[in-house]
């Protein structure tokens, strides 16, 4: 399966998005607010953070500004014709909707990007993987549809939760306690609303930390496992090698 990424940053009205033949496009909003009229003449799908819309192959997709002067937007190319991506069933027409799973897309599609950018030996595999994960999940959001408010609250005081505590081990029953429910109802609905575990989703926050310390302070890798509550630094090094194919030193240019 071919794919392609870009992340586009800046004021984006009057951006035409060409893809190849055969290409389908999903565009998810990290910044911002935009319309994106999917041909001369077609409808219009009014975009903000957190949406991601579908515009199929054939399409010729424009950005329109919403709000404000400033967008950041991933654009994931993928061949809609492949197998995998007929048997998702993605849909002949333009569509959007509001992912449930925005921190942990960025976090893929940023990873598609470094695999793009740095082309190690088997990116495209690699990515073929991500982006057809990407697709899939997107798939299985539009087909579920809009969540019901009271999960959707629950969701966003565990994630929140997790934000202000994602140094520490977190179990079920800390976000249990967290909405008012059963740990076992808290672990379902978490993994079901963000695609991921419980302790998944805290090691992918201590990652980004983790790569804003090594690129922006001058703390020792050892110094930065410690903060993340990482009792080893070779765990925290196999976690960082794990989620970006790469070990720490590769952003800090300090040793291991």
């Amino acid at each position: 399966m071919e794919w392609t990424i870009r992340r586009l940053q800046g004021k984006l009205e009057g951006m035409t998005l060409a893809a190849g033949s055969g290409i389908g496009l999903l565009l998810l909003v990290a910044y911002g607010s935009l319309s994106l009229r999917l041909d001369a003449g077609g409808k219009e799908l009014e975009l903000k953070r957190g949406d991601i819309a579908y515009a199929p192959p054939g399409s010729r997709p424009s950005l329109q500004a919403g709000n404000g002067r400033m967008q950041e937007l991933f654009v994931l190319g993928i061949e809609a014709g492949s197998p995998s991506l007929r048997e998702l069933g993605l849909p002949a027409e333009g569509a959007s909707l509001r992912t449930q799973r925005l921190d942990w897309m960025m976090g893929r599609l940023r990873t598609l990007l470094e695999e793009d950018g740095d082309r190690e030996p088997g990116y495209r595999v690699r990515g073929e993987g991500i982006a057809l994960e990407i697709a899939a999940l997107w798939s299985r959001e539009a087909r579920a549809g809009r969540p019901a408010a009271v999960a959707a609250r629950h969701l966003e005081r565990m994630k929140a939760f997790i934000q202000d505590n994602y140094r520490e081990k977190i179990t079920k029953e800390d976000l249990g306690r967290c909405i008012g429910r059963t740990p076992n109802y808290a672990a379902t609905l978490f993994r079901r609303g963000t695609g991921q575990t419980i302790s998944g989703y805290v090691h992918a926050q201590r990652m980004r930390t983790a790569v804003y310390m090594l690129s922006e302070s001058l703390l020792t890798i050892e110094e930065i496992a410690d903060y993340l509550g990482y009792g080893e630094v070779s765990y925290f090094q196999r976690m960082f090698r794990r989620a970006y194919g790469m070990p720490p030193s590769r952003y800090s240019g300090r040793s291991d």
